[in-house]
């Protein structure tokens, strides 16, 4: 049913692309086009390809000016913005710091303080990936370097094994909301909007969707009480606090330096590796080993991201070359309905589109789309940026196809069925969009932190 609802809109825009040409309708090409769509994504071809051949196709199809000879200029454009090295910058900096065993160091130290909360070590799972998150940038690098780290703990306890999965991949998915995340840089670039006014609207939810994930965990806990530890000594719990320096020095490096004006983003990003290198010379784990294993998986993951750029923004400008976002923002805007209820539209489009689609894929290719509608609408664009990026983490933990799922599937030390991922992450998934729609009832839950930037 959600494939059907995505093909239609597919049409809807393909209609509004011959409608700006001045084309009539020429069905079974659009049909054909659709066909390609459905064949390529079902039989798993790589979603740079799919977006890059559905590109060229449609400007075949439905467009008269030789736009091939605009791609390479469309290529260039994101592949040399300054903004977006800080991608595999924090991608690099994440792996350095999985490699030199901080996460392992993180996950300790908090797991001291809230062990004995209604929930117990499921709290440790949140918590960890919330901080985490803040020097991360990514969702897949937070759930799978904090689930490396936490899933041996869950090995012999009587932890619901549907909870624990379920608490990892929902903490993982924060690792895109949370500053510094990078679709906030990736939405920035698309849409010419400020990086860092995005990082100061996403700091209120970010604290709402962890707050809602705590009191998932503390009904749980208290609907299915365990055995609590014996308390522990205050000074061993404040020698513990040492495993927290490294990871709230790189906060502070990273998003200080943003936030006091000191840095970009990008600039940032290459602060928190250079800082990420010195606790690992600290923790005795610095080596060119481990620097060139890390460098090599930011180089796997930023090309597969940098293919599904350069795919998305040719799609993108194709369609923007044959008049579907202006033309679709002109007719959605004088709908005999209120905003809101576009907005609810928006809003359910990208809940079913996160069930069968990659999140950083589906927002780098509706966003060109969407955004002019949103503007027109009368709202605000950074508000919109964390509305968006919520959706994006929902569809990360949205069965059947969220990414962070299956990366904690794969991590399982006994295996099992997928289905536990699915039945676990449930309550969170409820949560987070509780926390999207507040967002949606109380903008200024984004907005308010703007209103005291100079």
């Amino acid at each position: 049913m959600i494939a059907i609802v995505f093909l239609l809109g597919l049409l809807g825009l393909l209609v509004f692309a011959a409608a700006g040409t001045g084309q009539s309708l020429p069905i079974a090409e659009i049909l054909g086009l659709i066909a390609v769509f459905v064949v390529f994504f079902g039989a798993g071809v790589h979603v740079a390809a799919v977006l890059g051949i559905l590109a060229l196709l449609t400007g075949l199809l439905f467009s008269d000016r030789p736009f091939w000879l605009f791609a390479g200029q469309t290529f260039w454009g994101p592949s040399s913005n300054f903004v977006l090295i800080a991608v595999p910058l924090f991608l690099l900096m994440g792996e350095i710091l999985l490699r030199a065993g901080l996460s392992d160091r993180l996950y300790k130290s908090l797991n001291v303080w809230l062990n004995r909360l209604p929930g117990g070590l499921l709290h440790t799972n949140i918590a960890s990936c919330a901080l985490f998150s803040a020097i991360s940038g990514s969702s897949v690098a937070t759930a799978a370097t904090m689930g490396s780290v936490a899933l041996p703990y869950f090995s012999d306890t009587k932890y619901s094994q549907r909870m624990v999965l379920g608490s990892l991949a929902a903490g993982g998915a924060m690792g895109n909301l949370i500053p510094p995340g990078i679709t906030f840089i990736v939405y920035g670039l698309i849409t010419e909007t400020s990086v860092g006014a995005l990082y100061i609207a996403a700091l209120l939810p970010s604290v709402l969707v962890t707050l809602l994930f705590a009191g998932v965990i503390t009904v749980h806990g208290l609907r299915n009480p365990l055995d609590r530890p014996p308390p522990l000594p205050l000074s061993v719990r404040l020698r513990s606090l040492a495993g927290l320096v490294p990871t709230l020095a790189l906060i502070v490096m990273v998003l200080g330096s943003i936030y006091g004006g000191y840095a970009t983003p990008t600039e940032a990003a290459a602060l928190g590796v250079a800082g990420a290198i010195f606790f690992a010379a600290i923790e005795g784990k610095l080596s060119f080993h481990m620097l060139n294993a890390s460098a090599e998986a930011t180089a796997r993951n930023t090309a597969l991201l940098g293919l599904i750029i350069l795919g998305a923004y040719l799609l993108n400008y194709i369609l923007t070359l044959i008049n579907v976002p202006q033309a679709l923002a002109e007719t959605i805007s004088h709908l005999p309905v209120p905003p809101w209820a576009i907005m609810l539209a928006i809003i359910a489009m990208y809940f079913a589109l996160g069930t069968f689609m990659e999140g950083f894929s589906m927002i780098i290719t509706t966003v060109p789309v969407v955004f002019p509608i949103v503007v027109a609408l009368g709202y605000d664009p950074i508000w919109f940026g964390v509305v968006v990026t919520m959706l994006v983490e929902i569809a990360q933990i949205s069965p059947p196809d969220g990414t962070v799922m299956y990366v904690l599937q794969g991590m399982r030390p006994r295996g099992g069925p997928i289905t536990d991922v699915f039945a676990g992450v449930m309550p969170f998934l409820l949560a987070y969009l509780i926390a999207v729609g507040l967002l949606l009832i109380w903008p200024a839950i984004a907005l308010w932190p703007l209103s005291f930037m100079s």
